[in-house]
């Protein structure tokens, strides 16, 4: 794994994470909406999310995420380590931004998590690079 394919990642999820929580908050209120059938109800609410700036800041953002990850982490990288890599980090950037956000509390059981995700990521990324290095080595 190449420093710029670590880099790609840990971008996209800290695109990816930071931004889930702003679209939670960001879309409350969506419940709100209301109409005479499903179909109208449903268009109400894409013009509700549409013209609210706490909601789309937060969406297009996320949205750049999943254009890097596309167009260059998913290309450059070995799928197995990309995606699991990629999501684990998500979910505590998500996490850490919630509770900053005021969305929770960190408990133990939650930290000792954040930190057996973190690490085992790294160790992926660490053992993934010397494959790398080691397979590039050879030819």
């Amino acid at each position: 794994m190449t420093e710029a394919l670590a880099l790609q990642m840990i971008t996209v999820a800290l695109l990816w994470g930071a931004t889930n929580p702003f679209i939670k908050s960001g879309s409350r209120g969506i419940e709100n909406v209301a109409a005479d059938n499903v179909l109208k109800k449903f268009f109400n609410e894409i013009i509700f999310l549409v013209l609210n700036y706490k909601y789309m800041i937060p969406f297009l953002l996320n949205q750049i995420g999943s254009t890097i990850f596309v167009l260059f982490t998913l290309q450059n990288g070995d799928i197995n380590v990309v995606v699991p890599v990629t999501n684990s980090l998500t979910f505590v950037i998500t996490t850490l931004v919630g509770y900053l956000n005021g969305e929770g509390k960190l408990n133990r059981d939650t930290i000792m998590g954040l930190i057996l995700i973190s690490l085992g990521s790294t160790c992926f990324m660490l053992h993934n690079s010397t494959c790398f290095m080691l397979h590039n080595s050879s030819t």
